[in-house]
């Protein structure tokens, strides 16, 4: 078997490297909180009925990304799928 050794200092480059992926995508929740409107139902009102953390709501107020678990626990407390609810942009539109 051929492979790279690393040590020390060069394991943690390489990690950083391979760890760091740039997405060219902006998230929005945008259409999340319209739904929230229309059902009026407030964050804390979320929170509880999908039993999510105060952390996930507060990523999400920034457009932050969130698990795909967080998302699947908002569809089915709002009864809706994940295109209703989360729209990916392209940077800069």
């Amino acid at each position: 078997e051929i492979g790279v050794r690393l040590v020390g200092s060069e394991m943690c480059i390489r990690d950083r490297v391979i760890n760091s992926v740039e997405v060219a995508m902006e998230i929005s929740y945008n259409n999340l909180w319209k739904l929230m409107i229309d059902q009026n139902i407030n964050k804390s009102k979320l929170k509880e009925m999908a039993g999510i953390s105060t952390n996930a709501v507060a990523k999400l107020g920034k457009n932050e990304a969130v698990s795909m678990d967080t998302l699947a626990k908002i569809c089915k407390a709002l009864n809706c799928d994940i295109g209703d609810i989360v729209e990916f942009k392209n940077m800069g539109e």
